[in-house]
Order: structure tokens, then sequence, then C-alpha cells
């Protein structure tokens, strides 16, 4: 602060200039808690410029201090100066520029409110105006159809003189003077509708700016449109329009048009609520429930009625029903059949099949490589099960990899009979297998040809010629010895005969004359689905008929879905496939399972409905799916032959033939037994699949199921039975083909355990060093005995120690010595299952 109290302190350095035009002061604050603060406040002035003539007497005036309120203007020039008045302190000087601050914001106040009444009251005469011009308007409008009314009736008086005065003998010129006054359109009539008295209502509306209320002109308030005065906005040309024709109908007939009631065809399922039903009678949903309370029934409009309530309710109302039934939801692709002009060719469908050790997967690997466009590539990598091969000629082949058959039979099995040609790949060193076998009973089933691919010639113990002999058993004839088969020879490892075998393709798929139509929605069938963890529900589709396109929205199996991207076998997106063009499709609501049929529909409230009503059967069918005795088959059936399928598979090709003939001697001309299949070797994921597609018991002697195959065959609820002597196999199928049920006998399985070592225990005996693999082993419990999936033997525990102590149990992960009775056939390897047998009586 300055030491001088007299001067005003100052902020920083002193403007330059004549006169100072910020003056400084201080503002102590007090708080309510004692603290007190002091602030510098800065007050501008206005700096005045006088005119030119002025100059010497603003020159000579003394700088006026602050006036007090009010303000006195500045004196003229005096003759002689005067001492200068005392300079006020710094807190007066704050109170008098506060009170010219509030002197100056009145003044601005009343500036502008009289601004706004100035803009009101140009509003007002402006809108003033503007109804005299309409009135104005309105009243040429009437006089000038009161002129054309005038000249209208004029002219009709005239016309009706002349056709009164007219000669009888010319009735033509009247009759056509006549006409041509009936030709002529009637002048439109319109009656003024005067406006509806209404009583006034005020409404105090806030004072807003000039710019506020020259905005709102031209808008409709409360205070206009309640105001019975002229300035009410007139009727729009659409309203006068209007106004014409309906009096113009009403002058014309008579009296107001009566709409017909119209007659529709409603279509009822056999549930419907009643608001549905009443969106399809095109009727007022409050209609349909009174009718419904009048007939005895309360209900809402969200509420399912039957289809006989809603016939009386159809009829009631004057409409035609359509009866429907929960059936006719599903698509039929079988009537659907395609004009034989709109077919175009298509690549054909090659399922490759055989043993796993015949070389399938190097043959594979070789056509691959048969691929001109993937050996430009440098290869390709198999993404999906199916992927195409373009060949050196330009052809497309589209190849199913469907390992261990499993995939072919369910698509059998739900007759999606997709393929078209199928490659039986055999070793020419090891001849016929049991899945080979297999393989040629699937492509029986199916219907499709096939050609036999000699594999492995390239070896030195190789005989092609041993091989054509063995599938003679099977009913396989290849051209070599007067049969219909195509064979060749093909080495994948060396890759000899291939362009043969696509030659043989191309031969088969001619012959056969593959076309499709392209143009219309898309059908196709899943080969492989699976859930990814990061893109959902992928199902590999292969296109049957149509194109497949991105957006498309379809209903697959129990599912439905939208196409949100498509992936083609080599990785590539892509936006459409067509027939024989196998496809990963993204955008599904669910995993459906292989071989379900893609159809492409027209909405998603279609797909939810068809999707629905699958979800419903696939439900009763679960539901519904417990045993049922053969008497109340004999009773719904008496007159038909009853088949009782099964499918058998035991440990050597003996042992399978004994059972398929006692099994036929046992049946009668009442009830039969099919063999859906047999052979010899463990059970399978095909054996599982091929009994699910019959509901057929699958019976297994000394052999066990794989762990894949357990597991299908608990998803898919397959009945599996093990037996191990053929008597008690015969008689347990006898008693339940006569309706008698056999006790259900329940094995539980609460120990594994691996043999590692085998040790001799006395003179003939021999003990097996086992690692307890899971659950528990105890003493004396039943025991089987396996050797890759077939049962050596069936015995129990007789001894068990561990290190030199006798123990009662030895759970897993634990090493012990154990003794089993009645056998000493023990290899290093095998497995030993430990199990209890419970049986219970079965009810029906």
């Amino acid at each position: 602060m300055s030491d001088n109290n007299g001067e005003k302190p100052v902020l920083g350095r002193k403007p330059l200039g004549l006169k100072r035009t910020v003056e400084a002061g201080q503002v102590q604050q007090s708080f309510s808690h004692g603290r007190k603060n002091t602030v510098v406040v800065e007050v501008k002035r206005r700096r005045i410029i006088g005119k030119p003539g002025e100059a010497e007497s603003a020159a000579s005036a003394p700088e006026p201090a602050a006036p007090p309120p009010p303000p006195v203007a500045a004196q003229p020039a005096r003759p002689a100066p005067a001492p200068p008045p005392p300079r006020p302190s710094a807190t007066d000087s704050l109170l008098s520029r506060q009170e010219m601050t509030a002197r100056l914001m009145r003044e601005a106040e009343e500036a502008r409110m009289t601004e706004l009444e100035e803009a009101r009251r140009r509003e007002e005469a402006d809108r003033a105006a503007a109804n005299e011009e309409e009135k104005r308007r309105a009243e040429e409008n009437r006089r000038a159809e009161e002129e054309a009314q005038r000249q209208r009736e004029a002219a009709e008086q005239a016309a009706a003189e002349a056709a009164k005065n007219a000669p009888a003998a010319e009735p033509a010129a009247a009759q056509d003077s006549s006409g041509s006054s009936e030709e002529r359109p009637a002048i439109r009539r319109f009656t003024p509708v005067a406006p509806v008295k209404r009583p006034e209502v005020k409404v105090e509306r806030p004072k807003r700016g000039a710019t506020d209320d020259r905005r709102q002109s031209g808008k409709l308030t409360v205070n206009r449109a309640l105001a019975d005065d002229d300035s009410a906005r007139a009727r729009s040309l659409a309203a006068l329009r209007r106004a014409r024709e309906k009096e113009y109908r009403r002058t014309h007939s008579g009296g107001p048009v009566q709409r017909e009631k119209q007659s529709r065809d409603v279509v009822v399922p056999e549930g419907i609520t009643v608001g549905e039903l009443a969106n399809r009678m095109a009727e007022k949903g409050a209609d349909l429930v009174k009718a419904l309370f009048k007939m005895g029934t309360p209900v809402t409009i969200n509420d399912v009625i039957d289809q006989d309530t809603a016939e009386l309710l159809v009829e009631e109302f004057g409409h035609r029903i359509t009866r429907v039934s929960e059936s006719d939801v599903e698509i039929d692709t079988a009537a659907d059949i395609d004009a034989s002009e709109s077919l175009k060719p298509r690549p054909p469908v090659v399922t490759i099949m055989g043993h796993v050790d015949h070389g399938k997967t190097s043959l594979l690997d070789a056509l691959r490589g048969t691929d001109v466009v993937a050996g430009e590539a440098g290869g390709i990598t198999q993404h999906i099960g199916a992927y195409q091969v373009k060949t050196k000629s330009g052809e497309i082949i589209t190849f199913l990899d469907t390992p261990g058959h499993e995939a072919f039979t369910e698509m059998r099995a739900r007759g999606a009979n997709v393929t078209d040609i199928v490659v039986l790949v055999v070793a020419a060193d090891d001849g016929l297998m049991p899945q080979t076998v297999e393989a040629i009973n699937h492509t029986k089933a199916a219907g499709v040809p096939m050609i036999v691919a000699i594999n492995k010639i390239d070896k030195h113990e190789a005989n092609p010629q041993k091989v054509r002999e063995r599938l003679l058993e099977h009913d396989i004839q290849v051209e070599a010895m007067g049969g219909d088969t195509q064979d060749v020879e093909v080495s994948a490892l060396k890759k000899l005969g291939l362009d043969t075998l696509i030659e043989k393709i191309l031969l088969q798929a001619e012959l056969l004359e593959l076309k499709a139509n392209p143009d219309r929605s898309a059908e196709g069938a899943v080969v492989e689905a699976q859930l990814d963890k990061g893109r959902g529900p992928v199902a590999t589709i292969l296109v049957g008929r149509g194109t497949l396109r991105v957006g498309d929205i379809f209903v697959v199996g129990e599912h439905s879905g939208k196409v949100r991207a498509m992936v083609n076998d080599k990785g590539e997106n892509v936006k459409s496939a067509g027939p024989s063009v196998p496809v990963e499709v993204l955008g599904l609501a669910g995993v459906p399972l292989a071989g379900d049929q893609l159809s492409v529909v027209e909405n998603e409230a279609r797909a939810r409905e068809v999707a629905t009503y699958r979800q419903e059967q696939a439900l009763k069918k679960r539901t519904t799916a417990a045993p049922t005795s053969f008497e109340h088959m004999f009773s719904a059936l008496n007159t038909q032959v009853i088949e009782y399928p099964v499918v058998v598979k035991a440990d050597t090709q003996g042992s399978v033939e004994a059972i398929v003939n006692s099994l036929n001697r046992i049946s009668t001309d009442e009830i039969k037994v099919r063999i859906l299949h047999s052979g010899a070797g463990a059970i399978t994921e095909s054996d599982v699949t091929l009994a699910a597609a019959s509901r057929a018991p699958l019976i297994g002697f000394n052999v066990r199921p794989n762990p894949k195959a357990r597991q299908l065959a608990e998803r898919d609820k397959i009945s599996l039975r093990y037996y191990d002597v053929i008597y008690d196999l015969i008689e347990e199928v006898r008693n339940e083909m006569a309706g008698q049920l056999a006790p259900e006998r329940i094995e539980t399985v609460i120990g594994m355990a691996e043999v590692l070592q085998v040790f001799p225990a006395g003179k003939k005996d021999k003990a097996a060093g086992l690692l307890v693999v899971d659950g528990v082993i105890r003493k004396g419990l039943n025991a089987r005995l396996t050797r890759d999936n077939v049962i050596v033997s069936a015995t129990t525990i007789a001894s068990l120690r561990r290190f030199k102590d006798d123990v009662a149990e030895v759970r897993a992960g634990v090493e012990c010595g154990a003794l089993l009775a009645d056998t000493n056939d023990i290899k290093v390897g095998d497995t030993l299952e430990l199990f209890e047998v419970e049986e219970r009586t079965r009810t029906l």
C-alpha cells in the first residue's frame, strides 16, 4: 500500500494519456465467522470527446469528481477557475458508482419495455390487416360462388325449356341434346360452415422480448384459438375440398353412405388368442370379448381359445373359417419341385469312406493336391469338414470328410441324402475290414452309386484281385468282373491313379445329370456344427438348391437365425453360396444336429413359428419316449407284422453269425427280428447312430463301447445291453418280444485300473500289478478284464494287496497287486473294470 493516505491506491503502472480512465479502491469484506478480507476494486470511466469548437472550454474546465446522485452535468467554462473541492473518500466514491449503475439499468429496462410495446403494436396492426385481407378474399370467393350458381341454374333452366319445346318428330336429336346436358359435370356446391362460438378464456402470458414475439406471431396460441373474434385462422384448402365433396355426396346420394360388411376367410390354428383372432377378422377385440361373455365364456383379449370356439365367433361375425393344424406350420420341401427349365448343372458331392488304416486321410490329402488353384497358392488349409477341389479341366468337385461315418449316418437317418457319390477306400494289402463293411451297408441304405478305390498298390504285398473277390461277398461286383461298380487302383503315397479317380467321379456325375435351381430360396443340410468360443454357434452348411446370401433368415432343425457371415473352405468371407457349395454360417440361435435341414423363410416371425413348433414336437418325443409293451402294439396293429430292429456287435465273426441265426429262428408270423447291422469289433459311434435312427437296442456280446460312443448313446438315450452268455441274450430278447419284460440289470462302474506288470503267484496263478485310474477297487467285486475294448474274461478280485499287506480297498492314484479268480490270461496294458450289478423289475 502507499504511504500517502490521501491518494487512491492504483494497480501496476499508470496508463499513458491525458486523463486517467481507471480508478482503484479498496472494499473490506466481513464474514460471519469473524474473518475479514480486503478486495481491490477498479472502476473504468467512459472517455468523453467533445466537439472541435469545445476543445478550449473542455481543456480549461477542471476534472470533475464523481458526482453524487442524481448526476449534475459539467458546467461551461468559468471566468476564473475555482479551487478544486476536496476529493471524496473511497467509500463515498464506491456508493456513487453503484447508484450510477442502478440508474443506467433502470434506463435500459425502460427502453426495452418501450421497444416491446412498439413491437406488440406493430404485430396487432399486421394481424388486423391480415384479417381484413382474409375477409376480403372470403367475400370475393362467396360472390364468385353465387355468380357461378346463378349461371348454372340459368343453363339448366334453358336446357329444360329447350327439351320441352322440341318437336316430337325429332326424338333422336332431343335425346342427343339431353345426353350432352347429362354428361356435363355438375357444379359443386359449398355451404359455408359458421364458426363455433366458444367461451372466452383469458390466459396470461409472461412478457417476452421482441424477438420471441416476432417468432410467435404466426403460430396458433391459446388466446387465438379460444377467441371468438375475426382473428381466427381461416380454413385450409384441404378442409374446403373435403367439405365440398361431402356436400356433393349428400346431395346426390340422398343420405350418408353405409359401408358394406366385408366377409373374410379367417385362418384359425388349433389354438389362437382372442386378440390375434380379432386382427385376422378385422374386428374390434372388445366386440369378440363381449360375444364370448354372452356365450358364457369369460375371457380376456390375451387368453387362448380352441378352434371350435373360434369357429362360433367367426360365423357369428359373418366370416368364413379355414382350419389349420400345427403340422401345417412345418415347411414341406418335398412338395416344392422346381421347373425343369430353371435347373442348371451343379458340382457333384462326393463322400470318401473306409477304414481309417487304409489310407483314407492320405488319399484326401492327395486329392487336395490335385487342386490347381491350391497348388498355385501353396496348399489348402481345411477349415471345415467339406471343401471344393478344382480339377485341371476346370471342373469343380465337392468332397465331404466324414471320419467314422457318423455324420453320413446321421444325415441318412434324418432323411438328408446330400451325397451323390461314395468313394470306398480299401487297402490292397489288408482287404475288407469291419468298418469297410459298415461303409458298404451305409452306402446301400443311402442308395447312392459307389466307386471302389483300391489303395496302397505300391506295396509288394498288395493284392487288388483279392479285394475284388472279397467284395463279391457283399453283392458288389466291379466292372472288371462283369458288374456295374467302378474301381480304380490308386496310391496316395506315390500319387498314382488320382487323375483316373477324378475322371471316374466326373463320369459318374455326368451319368447322374446333377442339376439344381440357383434362383430360389436356399435349402441345405448341416454337415457339422459346433459352439465356438468367440463366434458362438457355427454350422457347416452344404447348400442343396437355391442361393444362400448374407442377411437371409432361415430355420435349421429346432433353431432359427439370420446369416451374419459366411466363410468358405479357404477361410474367406463370401456374400453368397450356390448349390453344392459348403460354407460356415454364423448367426444361429443354437447348435443344430448333423443332418438337420436348413430352409430360408420370408421373415423372422415365420422362422420363430417353425422353430417353436419343432421344439414342441421334440419335447413331446422326449417326454413320451417311455418303453411300451408289445401287447399294446398287437392291439393297435393286429393285421400287420411288427418288426423288432436290433444292432448286434460281438467279439468274433463266428459269434455274430450264431447270434443272428438264433434271433432269426425266434421270429414268428406276427413279429420278426430285423437286423439293422451286425459286425465284429467294439461298439463305435457309427453303431450308436445307426441304432438311434430306428430307436433300436444295441446288443454287445463280449464287447464294450469306446468313450465317444458311450457319450453319444447317453445323449440319444440308446439302450446299450451287454451279454456274455448267448442264452441270456436270446431269452431276454424273446421275453421282450412277447411283451414280458425281463428284470432290468443296472451296472454301476465303481473303479477302473490299468495292468502295469504281471507277476507269478504260486505254481499256476498270476498276479496283476495295477494302477487305480478312477474310482475305487474292493476285494470280492465283479471285474471285467478288457483288451482293446474287447472283453477277455469276466472274473472277481480274489485277493488285494498293498505292498505285503492285505487291504480291503484301494483308491484312485495308488498302485496295488490283485489276484483274479478263474483267469490267468493277463497282459500288460489290459484294463480292469470293476462294477456292481443291480436287478430291478421293470414297470410300464
